[in-house]
């Protein structure tokens, strides 16, 4: 059997086309094997340090999980700005914004490597996207370049673990693959990008190395927790 390795943005496209009216639900069913998707959420968007106003872009923004928790930190006179190439998960992310009353939100059809980020926002977040995207190191570069003094990029996503899980690394893709995650996507290594292009820099794992968040501060603020 030959299986897809998704290094293309038209397979990754594909995936989320399909799954784009089931996404939310298809990743909550991963509490089944105690992952807990929505404390690392939390914990990532509480590593941003938004304040109420700030602007904060969020790239593969999806369906749009996590407004409500940057919503929470910006509040109505903040600016949200969420990224996705797929208009199919756009389309459900509209019905969110539309369904909570949000009047800050703009969302972009783009794929995250041609998206101009607009100076001096405040913060930039990705959620299990930005693996996605093959020219990660572009974008991270981008957004560096965008970010206000003190500022910061969180990253939360999946990567291969160093420790003994590592072995069991075809079983770990298989249950990610719904995700259009394949060997190959799974070597990338985003959060390198992100230590090299931001000098105050914090990382953290969970669920036994599988997922981490990694955070990048723009010089000018306190060190990055």
């Amino acid at each position: 059997m030959t299986f897809r390795k998704f290094t293309t943005q038209e397979e990754v496209n594909e995936v989320y086309r399909r799954r784009a009216r089931f996404y939310d639900w298809s990743a909550n069913a991963y509490y089944l094997i105690g992952f807990r998707e929505w404390a690392y959420r939390r914990r990532a968007v509480e590593a941003l340090q938004l304040r109420p106003a700030a602007t904060v872009v969020e790239i593969g923004c999806g369906t749009g999980l996590n407004f409500s928790l940057l919503e929470q930190r910006i509040g109505s006179t903040g600016r949200l700005i969420g990224v996705d190439p797929s208009p199919e998960m756009l389309d459900q992310a509209r019905r969110r914004v539309a369904a909570s009353g949000w009047n800050n939100v703009d969302l972009v059809q783009a794929r995250a490597a041609d998206f101009d980020f607009p100076a001096g926002v405040d913060g930039v977040f990705s959620a299990f996207a930005l693996t996605l995207e093959p020219l990660f190191d572009e974008v991270i570069t981008k957004a560096a370049a965008a970010i206000s003094p003190g500022g910061r990029f969180v990253l939360l996503d999946l990567r291969m673990p160093e420790n003994w899980l590592r072995r069991l690394g075809p079983v770990l893709i298989l249950l990610v693959r719904p995700f259009a995650v394949s060997l190959e996507v799974a070597k990338r290594p985003p959060w390198k990008s992100l230590q090299r292009h931001f000098s105050q820099y914090n990382y953290w794992e969970g669920y036994f190395g599988v997922v981490y968040i990694a955070t990048g501060q723009r010089a000018g603020g306190p060190n990055p927790g």
